[in-house]
């Protein structure tokens, strides 16, 4: 689950070290391992800049997260698959945390460009994903509208994403 509600108190750089070191032994095409994570602790020199990053919606509660971390793949080191195998550090890193007993929750909804600007950004890095880390709260902590979606979001059954042989029958 992506929970909201997370404990307002910083990561330790030693925390964050460990869940990027899990990260980079994600496989990845070619082992071109074309990712990066750029991120800020919570109340360091780089919150501000990086609290500007994610969007309106998504800065109502995760400017209380521990870290943020902004996901780049490199487009250049991997025309094909950058985006892929990013992917798969992001879940290597999500793992991690779990173990170590934190939260993870990846948004979609960020400004590209403010990324772009706040980390200096050369052509040929994307940011992915923007990701909140931390202690997890209780879900008393968020704004009220949010509270009723802090429950784990249902999967689909297995049979409709596991298939033997052809998928066109059975998508």
């Amino acid at each position: 689950m992506s929970p909201r509600a997370f404990v307002p108190e910083a990561l330790t750089t030693a925390q964050l070290e460990q869940l990027v070191d899990a990260a980079r032994w994600a496989p990845s095409a070619s082992n071109k391992q074309p990712w990066h994570f750029a991120y800020a602790l919570r109340g360091d020199a780089h919150w501000e800049a990086f609290s500007n990053i994610p969007n309106e919606f998504n800065r109502r509660w995760c400017l209380n997260a521990g870290a943020l971390i902004v996901l780049l793949s490199d487009k250049q080191a991997s025309a094909a698959k950058h985006s892929f195998d990013a992917g798969c550090a992001w879940g290597y890193l999500a793992l991690e945390a779990h173990a170590m007993g934190l939260a993870t929750h990846a948004m979609g909804g960020f400004s590209a460009d403010e990324a772009g600007a706040v980390l200096g950004l050369p052509e040929h890095l994307v940011p992915e994903v923007v990701i909140a880390v931390g202690r997890r709260a209780d879900a008393s902590t968020l704004p009220e509208d949010l509270r009723e979606r802090e429950i784990a979001s249902p999967r689909k059954p297995l049979e409709q994403v596991l298939s033997a042989g052809a998928v066109a029958a059975q998508v």
